[in-house]
């Protein structure tokens, strides 16, 4: 009896230790897999994500266009370390700006409006705002601030090179930022009512203003609010600046010269321009388009004063 006794109690813990062993097995086999499809999910999200940005770059090529001639002139003209430091803040401050507006719906600070969520799936969103709407305002927002920059500093003109004498002073005045932000709110008075009519070109309908607007359909809160939001990202950026970079930082990494650098911005500000009153004419808004026409010539002919002024100094020097 007391062997048979033995005898069950050791093949009760050998059935212990293989079903133990099992068991472990098991749960090693089980981890095993958990990580293996916790790793196929995030590769798949990631390939997703790559996937979705470049059908955003297909998707919208003209805002890439305009954001590459932006990152060539920021770097030329500020250097690659400032360059990265006001993209992260211009896209940011707009980001918030926009959420703010149109998903939350608080209307603060372009007023109320809603996203037409119609191209999830063929391009980038973040949070209900498109990628390509908060982006647009990196180069928008700069190019808007260099042009000031150019119509306020000391230009050195001539058939052989344009260039700006005290660009680094002037473009860190309080002038400039002012000048800055109302030339970007003179740019929205030309992007927002072609773009409101997206769906009848590729841009397509992405926002609505729920109750419209007196100006072709926008609102003066959303001009209020391109004004503000620039003049943030100017001066939210000369502050972090000198923050950000100590005296050692050499911020002028990529910084170069070349002959008609100020015409730089001039081109591009005009290009935006010219981009999008050439939708307004394409889209048949004639009456738009030629108001559009009226309220950019001013400004063409005072660039161009401003640089007949400077070859005209110049030639007195």
């Amino acid at each position: 009896m007391v062997t048979r006794g033995f005898w069950k109690c050791g093949m009760f813990a050998s059935n212990c230790v293989i079903y133990s062993k099992f068991h472990m097995n098991a749960s090693l086999k089980s981890g095993v897999r958990s990580q293996k499809t916790e790793a196929r999910r995030e590769n798949s999200e990631m390939l997703n994500f790559v996937q979705i940005l470049i059908s955003t770059v297909f998707l919208r090529p003209y805002v890439f266009i305009f954001f590459s001639c932006y990152l060539f002139l920021a770097i030329t003209h500020i250097g690659w370390r400032r360059t990265i430091l006001f993209t992260i803040v211009a896209y940011t401050i707009a980001f918030v700006c926009e959420w703010s507006s149109a998903v939350a719906a608080t209307g603060f600070p372009f007023g109320l409006y809603y996203y037409i969520p119609a191209t999830i799936g063929e391009e980038l969103w973040i949070a209900g705002v498109p990628f390509m709407d908060s982006l647009s305002f990196t180069f928008l927002s700069y190019v808007s601030w260099e042009l000031a920059t150019v119509l306020l500093g000391k230009l050195k003109a001539g058939w052989k090179e344009v260039q700006v004498v005290d660009g680094e002073q002037v473009r860190r005045s309080w002038s400039a930022s002012l000048l800055g932000a109302f030339l970007m709110m003179y740019l929205d008075i030309i992007i927002d009512p072609v773009a409101l009519r997206g769906d009848r070109w590729f841009l397509g309908k992405i926002y609505y203003y729920p109750e419209g607007g007196i100006y072709f359909g926008i609102t003066l809160t959303n001009f209020i609010g391109w004004y503000v939001v620039c003049f943030v990202i100017i001066r939210v950026f000369i502050w972090l600046e000198k923050r950000v970079f100590t005296k050692s930082t050499n911020i002028t990494a990529g910084v170069r010269d070349y002959r008609y650098k100020a015409l730089g911005p001039v081109a591009l500000y005009l290009g935006i321009l010219s981009f999008n009153l050439i939708m307004t004419f394409w889209i048949g808004e004639m009456l738009l388009g030629i108001v559009g026409v009226i309220i950019v010539l001013p400004l063409a002919v005072m660039v161009m004063l401003v640089i007949c002024r400077g070859m005209r100094v110049r030639g007195e020097v």
